[in-house]
């Protein structure tokens, strides 16, 4: 983030300080809730094969295990990048 743009907000009366930092918790419960619902539907469609059993196959079960770890290694990885990439163009202002 540019120095500057925390200074701004750093300059912003208390309440705009609270309302910003209410709307950051609200998009990143957002983006928490897009993520599961992702994770959910892909490896639901991905693994999930048929409805005769209540509870699913253990096949099934090992498929969506292995859907998750990837899905959360993914994004754990996207998220480590996107980091890297914010810290690098930080350090060239």
């Amino acid at each position: 983030m540019d120095k500057s743009m925390i200074g701004d907000l750093d300059s912003l009366p208390e309440e705009d300080k609270l309302r910003m930092a209410t709307m950051i918790d609200q998009l990143q419960i957002r983006d928490s809730l897009r993520m599961y619902n992702s994770l959910v539907e892909r490896c639901f469609t991905d693994c999930v094969d048929t409805f005769k059993h209540k509870s699913l196959q253990k096949q099934e079960e090992t498929c969506v295990r292995r859907c998750a770890e990837k899905f959360l290694k993914h994004s754990m990885r996207v998220g480590m990048r996107f980091a890297e990439l914010n810290q690098g163009a930080a350090t060239q202002d």
